[in-house]
């Protein structure tokens, strides 16, 4: 007889499922800045990858030179996006390395998994 219990394997599965579930979420609370133009153009977003604000120095806005800002803003929000994806990823690996024994699988890119 085997000491295989599916009952147990399904009740961890539905544990670990969970603590991704709670994971994903307080991906909200993680929170990354970035900047463009020398600090003219800042930019902070959270681990969804959501825009929470973008703080532009009055000095920079220039009605002759409109493309100047339209590039500075997209410059920062591309770096802040990047930098959420990069905390983010790194939660949520920080889960998995809990949840699996000795740290995870070796040689396993969680990237792979969205992760």
């Amino acid at each position: 007889m085997s000491d295989f219990n599916m009952a147990d394997m399904f009740g961890k599965l539905n544990d670990m499922q969970a603590k991704v579930k709670e994971a994903q979420e307080k991906l909200g609370e993680v929170t990354v800045e970035a900047d463009a133009g020398g600090g003219m153009v800042k930019v902070k977003a959270n681990g969804k990858r959501e825009l929470i604000s973008i703080d532009i120095d009055k000095d920079v806005i220039d009605p002759e030179d409109k493309e100047m800002l339209e590039d500075l803003v997209v410059a920062g929000v591309n770096k802040a996006l990047e930098k959420a994806e990069e905390a983010g990823k790194q939660k949520m690996q920080d889960v998995y390395k809990d949840m699996m024994p000795g740290g995870g699988i070796p040689g396993m890119d969680m990237s792979k998994l969205g992760l």
